[in-house]
């Protein structure tokens, strides 16, 4: 959105790249950030200190001032989970969602099955189909499908944005 000549031409795509750049490792964790949407709408060239590399760290610079600035958030993804699982073991395996910080939305009958449709996110869903024939004899089963992606807890955020700055001072 720039008007006029504020900023030669041939220095966008040098802006452009520094901020792509800047975005493909947010310092929040170190993963790229999504989301986001980037409006060049002044700046200032000089004859002979302007160059595409100046123009570049200054898109960088500016992107990670802005970031900060946001307050971003972690995304996960959330699975779209529905287990059937026969009535006797509908407590055990509902205590289970719950546990995995899963959110149940539907809690059908089908015969003698108990059918719980629950919003979990995918992190606590590693080694679920164990569990879950543990809990159910065998007799359980579950379908699993992306759902979304939501935020994760404050805390969660915490631990993660830590975990990350502890590795980065090790290097």
């Amino acid at each position: 959105m720039i008007v006029g000549q504020a900023i030669p031409s041939n220095f966008i795509p040098a802006i452009e790249k520094g901020f792509r750049e800047a975005a493909n490792s947010g310092s929040l964790i170190g993963h790229p950030v999504e989301n986001i949407r980037v409006v060049l709408t002044d700046g200032a060239s000089h004859a002979v200190d302007s160059s595409e590399l100046a123009f570049k760290l200054a898109a960088i610079y500016a992107f990670r001032k802005c970031y900060t600035a946001a307050r971003p958030v972690i995304l996960e993804p959330i699975m779209l989970v529905e287990l059937k699982a026969p009535t006797e073991f509908q407590g055990t395996v509902t205590g289970d969602i719950n546990k995995r910080k899963g959110l149940i939305v539907g809690n059908d009958q089908d015969g003698d099955d108990s059918v719980i449709t629950a919003h979990v996110p995918l992190n606590n869903m590693f080694g679920y189909s164990t569990a879950l024939r543990s809990m159910t004899q065998g007799k359980g089963e579950f379908t699993m499908e992306y759902k979304e992606h939501a935020p994760v807890s404050h805390d969660v955020q915490m631990q993660l944005v830590s975990t990350h700055q502890d590795t980065k001072a090790a290097e």
